[in-house]
């Protein structure tokens, strides 16, 4: 009797030896105080806040996971949401999921297919040579401003089917296509994404393009700028509020980076266009170029500081009646320090200054915007925070 009793659970217990599997709970918490001189719009002021969801990491919990399917074959899974540690709340406008949700399948020679909410292109192969991305570099402190080619990850796509390559001789590629599910349009909401890097020792290169149709949509959820549950649009603030009718939206770039030693210098270029603008605007276009260049320098393993500085020039646009708005200019400074207390905690002070000029995408003066923090009163916005960061 004990002979079967052990024959049975080792039979039991067979298929375990070879389905090699694995589920990793993970998270970062990023909590800090964070100051602002002016913001609010024409009503506002000096905020000073606790804000956990705006750091350089922004505070998350996740599980990944993945099952050997043999043959370099793997399943792979990953559920992540967004927290807001001062009231407990989903981060990316209340969406439980908000960060990453998506399954699939991933080879080590062919790459990996994942269906879900994901990240587009311009995240995984522009942003790391961006100010805001470079290198970790900075919170939503450095930036561009109001996010505008979403190198920030203010954006997610929805109901999205990405390919990502193996490395092959230091060349990385993919591309992803956005399911638009609008009932009666089959493109409507729609959207794709490619991009790829190329690293060779000290140098890399990467560029990116992006193109949504519909991206701001009146069903929240749907539509690429109001994708998060509760509808919030990403044309929020005074930059680009006034091009909430375009009917595309596209990003194209490409950056570059070096290190030197201890130095890493990056540098981007982004364009961005709002297209099919309704209204007044009568289909007329609005264009916005980006130019930024981020310095980081590793003083010591626990001691690192960066600089960026960036410049968004926004062309003017006319309208039907003769009016021409959106001919405004951003000049933006941010510095950084960070100190390593342990292989999972730092601490990191930074501070960044903006100045705007020219007209707003409303037609009023305008006013600066750092990240997407909020307009500020005036033309002049400084933003200021120190931060606590702990990975498990």
């Amino acid at each position: 009797m004990k002979k079967i009793l052990t024959l049975s659970s080792l039979m039991l217990a067979m298929p375990c030896a070879y389905a090699q599997s694995s589920v990793t709970l993970y998270g970062i918490l990023d909590e800090g105080l964070t100051f602002v001189n002016n913001v609010g719009g024409p009503t506002g002021g000096k905020r000073f806040a606790l804000d956990s969801t705006s750091g350089i990491s922004g505070s998350r919990w996740g599980f990944t996971g993945k099952e050997d399917l043999g043959g370099g074959l793997k399943a792979i899974f990953t559920l992540e949401g967004g927290i807001n540690l001062n009231n407990g709340q989903s981060a990316q406008g209340g969406t439980f999921l908000g960060r990453q949700a998506f399954v699939g399948l991933s080879s080590s020679q062919l790459g990996s297919l994942t269906l879900g909410r994901q990240y587009d292109m311009i995240t995984y192969f522009l942003q790391p040579f961006t100010s805001g991305g470079s290198q970790q570099a900075g919170s939503v402190l450095f930036l561009h401003p109001g996010d505008i080619d979403n190198t920030g990850n203010s954006l997610r796509v929805n109901n999205a089917i990405r390919y990502m390559s193996a490395s092959y001789a230091g060349l990385t590629f993919g591309g992803e296509y956005s399911v638009g599910g609008q009932p009666g349009n089959v493109t409507g909401n729609s959207g794709y994404s490619l991009g790829a890097t190329y690293a060779n020792g000290p140098l890399s290169l990467g560029a990116g393009f992006a193109y949504f149709k519909n991206p701001t949509s009146a069903t929240p959820g749907s539509g690429l700028f109001t994708n998060n549950a509760n509808g919030a649009s990403f044309l929020a603030n005074s930059l680009n509020r006034g091009y909430s009718s375009a009917s595309s939206w596209q990003v194209v770039g490409a950056g570059a980076g070096y290190t030197i030693g201890g130095l890493t210098v990056t540098g981007a270029w982004t364009n961005i266009q709002f297209a099919g603008l309704g209204g007044t605007f009568g289909g007329a276009m609005a264009r916005f170029n980006n130019y930024d260049v981020t310095a980081r320098y590793q003083a010591t393993p626990a001691l690192s500081f960066a600089a960026a500085y960036d410049y968004l020039n926004g062309a003017g646009v006319t309208q039907t009646n003769g009016q021409t708005v959106g001919n405004q200019h951003y000049n933006q400074v941010a510095l950084l320090g960070d100190y390593l207390l342990s292989k999972r905690t730092d601490v990191y002070v930074e501070g960044t200054y903006q100045r705007a000029s020219g007209t707003s995408s409303t037609g009023a003066a305008a006013v600066a915007d750092i990240g997407n923090i909020g307009d500020s009163t005036n033309n002049h916005q400084f933003a200021a925070r120190i931060a606590l960061r702990h990975r498990f």
